[in-house]
């Protein structure tokens, strides 16, 4: 019978989607050991967790190893945008190849079971459309963003070959674009930078012609798809997609961030930067199948939680700095 209330590692899980994940753990009554370097992460996004007795975290890089006695992992520790994963390549790829060494050496010595959180970003600028689990992707190895594509492949990788030599028990989850609250403002992801630059009277930055299109999930419903995929037996490996399948340009999502934030903002048009994608859409027929998950948070309803958040976090920085 499996343990009711586990102990339970994230890595990176001061970071954005590692916080919000560590919070849904410890509602369910789990034991958190939270580990991040805080390279991307934050204390603050843990605030309400730190003087919780079922919480626990620790300032650690997950390429170097570390000993410790847990149930489940799950491995988010890695920078996801790109002005975060392009000011240090190199240390982007150790992240993912060897924290993942290091990580999968940890939940082979335990017997514990280990989660990857991977990435759309996996596929590269597709030639299908929408990606499901079987498209082997179409990835630059050399270009500027080869350091967290190609280590997200690699990681993935190494999560099946410890599978296949040493029958670990492994999830894979291919995470699209996610967003909600407690996304950095300067982190560089559309939907942060239109938010802020609407909320300061900035003019939107549209890269491109604003015809390419994404599919937008909202946290909650993303973290409900890693905590279901780490809860199916052991026969269900992945990849999984999760992500949002509706797909909507990016002037439809400047249109809306400014329809909600009532900016008077107008929009610019900058150069598409190298290798960004034109498409990017999940088929989450196999997360339907496998887990009964799709997501349930509406655009405009995630956009005005965002909202909330980005427009107290400005305030509050405007108030400290008075």
């Amino acid at each position: 019978m499996a343990l009711q209330h586990k102990r339970i590692l994230v890595t990176g899980g001061a970071g954005f989607l590692g916080s919000h994940l560590c919070e849904r753990l410890v509602s369910a009554g789990h034991e958190v050991l939270c580990i991040d370097n805080f390279y991307t992460g934050s204390k603050r996004n843990l605030t309400g967790l730190l003087k919780c007795p079922q919480f626990e975290l620790m300032r650690h890089d997950i390429t170097f190893p570390i000993y410790l006695e847990v149930d489940e992992i799950y491995n988010l520790a890695c920078p996801a945008s790109p002005i975060h994963y392009q000011y240090d390549p190199v240390q982007t790829t150790k992240t993912s190849v060897h924290g993942s060494i290091n990580m999968l050496g940890l939940a082979k010595r335990i017997k514990a079971k280990i989660l990857q959180a991977s990435t759309s970003e996996v596929y590269g600028d597709p030639e299908v459309h929408p990606q499901d689990e079987s498209y082997w992707g179409r990835v630059n190895p050399i270009g500027p963003r080869s350091c967290y594509d190609e280590g997200k492949r690699c990681a993935e990788t190494l999560f099946f070959d410890y599978r296949r030599q040493h029958n670990l028990s492994i999830k894979v989850a291919r995470i699209f674009n996610t967003y909600g609250p407690r996304m950095q403002p300067n982190d560089g992801r559309v939907v942060s930078n239109f938010i802020v630059q609407a909320l300061t009277g900035q003019q939107i930055s549209i890269y491109g012609d604003g015809k390419q299109t994404r599919s937008f999930c909202y946290v909650d419903d993303l973290i409900d798809g890693l905590v279901r995929l780490m809860d199916t037996d052991d026969g269900v490996t992945g990849p999984i997609n999760l992500g949002n399948p509706v797909e909507f340009t990016m002037m439809e999502l400047a249109e809306t961030v400014l329809e909600l934030t009532g900016s008077k903002s107008s929009i610019e048009f900058k150069p598409l930067p190298t290798d960004d994608p034109r498409q990017r859409q999940p088929n989450i027929a196999r997360a339907r199948d496998t887990l009964g998950w799709a997501p349930s948070v509406q655009l405009r309803d995630g956009l005005g939680k965002t909202i909330t958040y980005f427009d107290n976090l400005l305030r509050g920085q405007h108030e400290g700095a008075a």
